[in-house]
C-alpha cells in the first residue's frame, strides 16, 4: 500500500489485526525517532499491551519487561520498564489527545518518556500539553477497539511486528 510519508508511517501488526499509524516529527521529532529506532530493530515485537482501560487508551511499549517470551518478561512488571537508551526530553505541544492519537506514556517527571506509548480509544483532551503526541492511527483504529482491557491485563494482547512502511 502506498503511503503519504512512508518514512513517517508505522506499520504495526498486533494480535488483533493490522493499525496504521502516521508519526509527527513537526511535533515530536526526538520521539518520532526513537519510535523509529526502536522498530527498525525489532525491539517492540512480542511486546504486550499491559494497561488498556476502557474509554481511554491502551497502553504498550515497555520493551524490557512487556516483551512475551523475552528474557526478561515479567506480567507483574509490564509498565515498569523501557529501553536501554537514556529518557527524552519532553516535546509537549497543543496538539489535541483525541480518538486514535499516539503519544509516550512517561512518569512524574515529565522527561522520562522512553518507549512506553499509548493510543486513545476516545477524547483524552486533559493530557493536552502533558504528554507528548508523535502519531495517529490512520488505518485499523476497530482493530485496537478490540484489545484485551485490564490493569493489568490478564492474558494480554500484544504487538506482533512493527515495521516503518519505508522498509517494507
Amino acid at each position: 500500500m502506498a503511503y503519504k510519508d512512508p518514512e513517517n508511517t508505522l506499520v504495526m501488526e498486533t494480535t488483533k489485526g493490522a493499525v496504521v499509524i502516521e508519526m509527527k516529527p513537526d511535533l515530536a521529532p526526538d520521539h518520532v525517532a526513537r519510535i523509529k529506532e526502536l522498530a527498525r530493530a525489532g525491539e517492540y515485537d512480542g511486546v504486550v499491551f499491559h494497561r488498556v482501560i476502557d474509554g481511554f487508551m491502551a497502553q504498550t511499549g515497555d520493551v524490557r519487561f512487556g516483551k512475551k517470551g523475552g528474557a526478561h518478561f515479567d506480567p507483574g512488571r509490564a509498565g515498569m520498564g523501557g529501553s536501554s537508551k537514556p529518557d527524552l526530553k519532553a516535546e509537549f505541544s497543543s496538539a489535541n489527545h483525541g480518538r486514535g492519537t499516539c503519544s509516550m506514556a512517561r512518569a512524574q517527571n515529565p522527561n522520562s518518556a522512553n518507549s512506553q506509548f499509548f493510543i486513545c480509544f476516545e477524547d483524552a483532551s486533559f493530557l493536552n500539553n502533558q504528554y507528548t503526541v508523535w502519531g495517529e492511527v490512520i488505518e485499523g483504529m476497530d482493530n485496537v477497539d478490540q484489545i484485551k482491557r485490564g490493569e493489568p491485563v490478564q492474558d494480554p494482547d500484544s504487538i506482533v511486528s512493527v515495521k516503518v512502511a519505508a522498509d517494507i
